[in-house]
């Protein structure tokens, strides 16, 4: 590591300045400064969608220890060992950075990978210290400045910006095959999601976040997770609403579910620091089922303004806020969190084959 000793500083935005050591690429990084507690996955976690716009700051002490896997794909061109084909987060955060890395499957160090990707890092931070301050102050804009640079001016909040549009694909692109066709709206979708969909059997047709699939054919129809602040993606919103007026199922997911519930006319809202965990625990509505989550957002839906024909269909065992909505009459129905995970754990994904009955 080439600049291993090469002291570098993370400037919050309520003034305090943390001082560690730099890693990855020597750069600035600015941005939203979000924390995990997930203990492993960090390749995952480091190229999903919904990271877009945000420094991570990973609470679990010891990354790097098993270094970064080959970038391989699969028949239908979605690579196998991470969640996009690119990382997402404007900077990495962590406690204790493993010098030396081991494992089979492993071909270059997590420095490395950052410096390819031009993402800066740092490390020798009290992440313990920074997740405290982070959940009783809430999200905060921040910067990473490594020794001999300087940054002046504003950070730009990503809030603000549309972070879908930036993630989302450009162009249709279609997977897989089958008798049913499920039109996936990507607004940052993570592969993971498209494998589980063809390995059920289906024709998956990706579009980008605001195109209109209402003048398509299909036969479910699934919004995807994706960054950022749902209010922004209004035009997502409308043709959702338009696809209520039919009887096909829908299912989303994380930013899916906050688009479909502005589409049925309920409201959102920004969490405190959001949820980004392997470890979740949420509850199916009406029942006793409990379920262990990964889940990685910043917004969330406002039960109390759902329509009468609308119900919670899941519940954060936490905090009580919503994790999913689904039509009392209709085949509607999202969750907030990952069935699929990647990385994280898989309780859920029967959620899949529920849409994939429906279709």
């Amino acid at each position: 590591m080439e600049n291993q000793n090469k002291k570098a500083a993370l400037v919050l935005g309520n003034g305090c300045t943390l001082e560690g050591t730099g890693f990855g690429y020597e750069g600035v990084a600015d941005g939203e400064v979000v924390f995990s507690t997930a203990m492993v996955g960090y390749p995952e976690s480091l190229t999903d969608p919904s990271y877009s716009g945000q420094i991570l700051c990973v609470s679990y002490p010891l990354i790097g220890n098993y270094g970064i896997p080959s970038e391989e794909y699969d028949q239908e061109g979605l690579c196998t060992t991470f969640e996009s084909e690119k990382i997402h987060v404007r900077g990495l955060i962590i406690s204790d950075y493993s010098l030396k890395y081991s494992h089979w499957d492993a071909v270059k160090s997590l420095d490395e990978w950052l410096k390819e990707n031009k993402i800066p890092g740092i490390y020798g931070i009290d992440t313990r210290e920074l997740t405290k301050m982070l959940r009783e102050q809430g999200a905060m804009l921040g910067r990473i400045i490594p020794e001999g640079h300087s940054a002046e001016g504003s950070i730009a909040d990503p809030n603000k910006e549309n972070q879908v549009d930036i993630v989302s694909c450009k162009e249709v692109i279609t997977y897989g095959q089958g008798e049913k066709t499920v039109v996936l709206v990507d607004c940052g979708v993570k592969h993971q999601i498209v494998r589980c969909l063809v390995s059920r059997g289906v024709k998956v047709v990706r579009v980008p976040w605001d195109y209109d699939f209402n003048t398509l054919e299909w036969d479910g129809l699934f919004i995807s997770n994706g960054p950022g602040n749902p209010s922004l993606c209004t035009k997502a919103v409308e043709h959702i609403r338009k696809a209520y007026e039919g009887n096909k199922p829908i299912f989303g997911i994380c930013m899916g579910n906050q688009l479909m519930s502005l589409a049925a006319g309920a409201s959102t809202f920004k969490l405190k620091y959001g949820h980004r965990s392997h470890n979740q625990p949420v509850r199916m509505c009406g029942s006793n089922r409990c379920f262990i989550t990964s889940q990685n957002h910043g917004f969330a839906v406002e039960n109390s303004t759902l329509p009468d024909e609308w119900e919670p269909y899941f519940i954060n065992m936490n905090d009580s806020t919503n994790e999913g909505i689904r039509h009392r009459s209709k085949p509607f129905c999202s969750v907030q969190f990952h069935p699929e995970a990647s990385s994280g754990p898989v309780d859920t994904e029967f959620l899949f084959d529920d849409f994939i009955s429906k279709l």
